[in-house]
């Protein structure tokens, strides 16, 4: 018995393939019927999100399981040939190593990230619900799911965030705590400062205003977010209320200035206040983050926490892959000790698909 996958990700192949081999969540169950025809496969997952589609199976002649897989992909989704360069096609040991380094986010475009573990369990559970898994893929995909669980908790390699973002969000909460209670104002209508106040909102900071020289576009802007236009003229008076504020505009002067900041802090009562500076050039005078309870992030300043925060992640890279190395063997000792009877598909198709190109 031995695992396979066959498979295409962000790595090798561009977007426009991956959306004709991806598969629709409605149709999910029947795809996974319709994989138990494919010849010299026993157990079959399907993993389908938007930066991969993979098939992993297990059979007693791979060579002959992972040329049915194509097959299958080819047929169900009635594409040509070409799409084959853009495929992997993997073997023991590497088919085992590739889903564990997978769940790990090993092999995602964002290193190290978790929402890849998720995808993961849920498409194994949705075939393990269709009958596709048997002794085999289930031992296999909770082995996988058992080692993401090591390499969270013994390395480095999801600690830290790596965006500007969720790195301001990170700063904002070591700050206040719960943000929760937090208001955000948006200097300008651009999309890093959208993302960065999406980023804040979805950690519980709930009052939003913008303001943007187009009033206009801060009403837009501010309606998409649920929050507030204010007039550009106004900043002053409105940043006495706020606790966060990112300014993402383009400007050859700075618009917040300590001049302008040291008497608002003391109409604040001194409160703590977070200024996010997107802008280049700068929007915000460095001068500011002198003042009491003031606390000032460039972009610069932003992406550097981010670099670094992906340099200790990669750091780990050689523990990771001991300790994926370390449990590939584990898996296929077991798999060799698995009796025969186990290795029988466990609901035969009752319509075989029939992949013969």
């Amino acid at each position: 018995m031995e695992i396979v996958v066959v498979g295409l990700n962000h790595r090798s192949a561009p977007v426009d393939v991956r959306e004709r081999l991806a598969f629709t969540p409605a149709k999910l169950d029947f795809a996974l019927r319709a994989l138990r025809g494919v010849p010299g496969l026993a157990e079959g997952v399907i993993v389908s999100t938007c930066n991969r589609v993979e098939i992993y199976g297990t059979s007693q002649t791979a060579g002959e399981a992972i040329s049915g897989i194509e097959s299958f992909l080819h047929f169900y989704h009635g594409v040509d040939q070409r799409v084959e360069r853009e495929m992997y096609r993997y073997a023991e040991p590497r088919s085992i190593e590739h889903l564990f380094r997978v769940v790990s986010g090993l092999d995602s475009m964002v290193f190290g990230e978790t929402e890849v573990l998720g995808q993961v369990k849920q498409a194994y559970e949705r075939a393990r619900a269709c009958g596709n898994t048997g002794k085999a893929l289930n031992q296999f995909f909770q082995r996988a799911f058992q080692v993401a669980k090591k390499i969270r908790s013994q390395t480095q390699i999801t600690r830290g965030s790596i965006s500007v973002g969720s790195v301001s969000v990170e700063l904002a909460e070591k700050i206040f705590g719960d943000l929760a209670a937090s208001q955000v104002m948006i200097i300008g209508a651009g999309d890093t400062g959208e993302k960065t106040a999406r980023s804040l909102q979805s950690r519980g900071a709930h009052a939003v205003l913008v303001a943007n020289r187009t009033h206009d576009r801060a009403e837009a802007l501010a309606a998409e977010l649920g929050g507030r236009a204010v007039r550009f003229d106004r900043l002053n008076e409105e940043m006495v209320h706020v606790d966060i504020v990112i300014s993402s505009v383009t400007v050859p002067h700075y618009i917040v200035t300590r001049e302008k900041v040291e008497p608002l802090m003391a109409a604040r009562q001194n409160r703590p206040l977070f200024l996010i500076d997107l802008g280049v050039p700068r929007n915000i005078e460095p001068a500011v983050n002198e003042l009491d309870n003031v606390y000032l992030y460039n972009i610069d300043d932003l992406q550097e926490i981010a670099n670094a925060n992906m340099r200790a992640r990669q750091e780990d890279l050689a523990r990771c892959n001991e300790l994926i190395a370390a449990n590939v063997e584990k898996f296929r000792q077991w798999l060799r000790r698995l009796p025969p009877q186990s290795q029988q598909v466990i609901h035969p198709a009752s319509e075989p698909l029939n992949t013969s190109r």
